[in-house]
């Protein structure tokens, strides 16, 4: 993905992209293994991201205790 900061929106971007690429069926079969494996790393951090974002809001959502 490069040098800049890879957020949840861009790896969702690239994983659309890496579908369509291979909805194409243009690739060769090691650039198609490439890809899914890019894929897979990137589906990945979503879910990290997703889990750490639904831990803030648990937080968030809990009522103080005071």
């Amino acid at each position: 993905m490069g040098k800049a900061e890879k957020t949840f929106e861009s790896a969702l971007k690239r994983l659309e992209d890496i579908v369509r690429l291979l909805e194409e069926s243009t690739t060769t079969l090691d650039e198609s293994l490439k890809l899914f494996e890019e894929g897979k790393s990137l589906i990945d951090f979503c879910l990290k991201k997703i889990e750490t974002a639904e831990q803030k809001m648990k937080v968030l959502s809990t009522p103080d205790e005071r």
